[in-house]
């Protein structure tokens, strides 16, 4: 009877670690999802956020510089190029840059983003009426009043907005690198959890075998010689 009542206490044991070590498995398996959901999401925002945004930049800084290119030919080629064209140009490269614009205010902005692209905007609105400014002193035959803008005003504003995109551009690297230390983490921390399990598998059936060869002493307590006594041990 106290053989028995043996084999059922290391039954009952066994069976408490084994729950145990399977909730801690499955806790661990739930941690893991969550991380990699987390890096899915880094990536993603990576791209999303991050890379596309960063283009976007260079698609407006090409269309700032494409603006006073094209007005910079018109004002040094003594307005052979009709003023109407050279509005249809500027007009042309505004809009592109309002679509650019908005794209980028439809991803992820951080606080640092936002105050950067606002102040972008106001730039970017400035240098438009400079731009407005400098033709109508053309258009009214004012040609050095026109000139004197475009090189004073006209290009520390047109300055000021390039360092507002460097800036915008600074931000996103920072915030992709950020992004990336989380992945990183969250990597490491799946890692650790598939060799907590892992562990915890050998552990199961280290234990599984420890029960096996207990029930097989209990079985013949005698060796060869011994009377055998038989149990369920189910």
């Amino acid at each position: 009877m106290m053989k028995w009542s043996f084999v059922i206490q290391q039954k009952l044991k066994a069976a408490f670690l084994l729950t145990g070590i399977m909730l801690a498995i499955i806790l661990g398996t739930l941690v893991s999802r969550q991380n990699i959901k987390g890096i899915n999401k880094s990536f993603s925002s990576i791209y999303q956020d991050r890379l596309l945004p960063t283009t976007t930049i260079i698609y407006m800084t090409e269309n700032l510089y494409g603006k006073r290119l094209t007005l910079e030919r018109y004002l040094l080629s003594g307005q052979d190029m009709p003023v109407g064209d050279l509005k249809e140009r500027l007009q042309h490269h505004n809009a592109k840059i309002d679509s650019l614009v908005t794209s980028f205010e439809g991803t992820y902005l951080v606080d640092q983003e936002a105050k950067s692209l606002v102040a972008l905007k106001n730039r970017m609105n400035e240098y438009a009426l400079l731009e407005k400014m400098i033709l109508n002193f053309y258009t009214s035959g004012h040609y050095e009043e026109g000139k004197k803008l475009f090189e004073g005003a006209g290009a520390s504003t047109f300055q000021s907005t390039i360092m507002n995109l460097n800036e915008l551009t600074t931000i996103q690297s920072s915030v992709g690198q950020e992004l990336i230390k989380e992945s990183k983490s969250d990597i490491a921390n799946v890692d650790n959890i598939l060799l907590f399990q892992i562990s915890m598998a050998v552990v199961i059936g280290l234990i599984i075998l420890a029960v096996i060869q207990s029930a097989q002493i209990i079985k013949h307590p005698g060796g060869k010689g011994g009377k055998e006594h038989q149990f369920n041990l189910n």
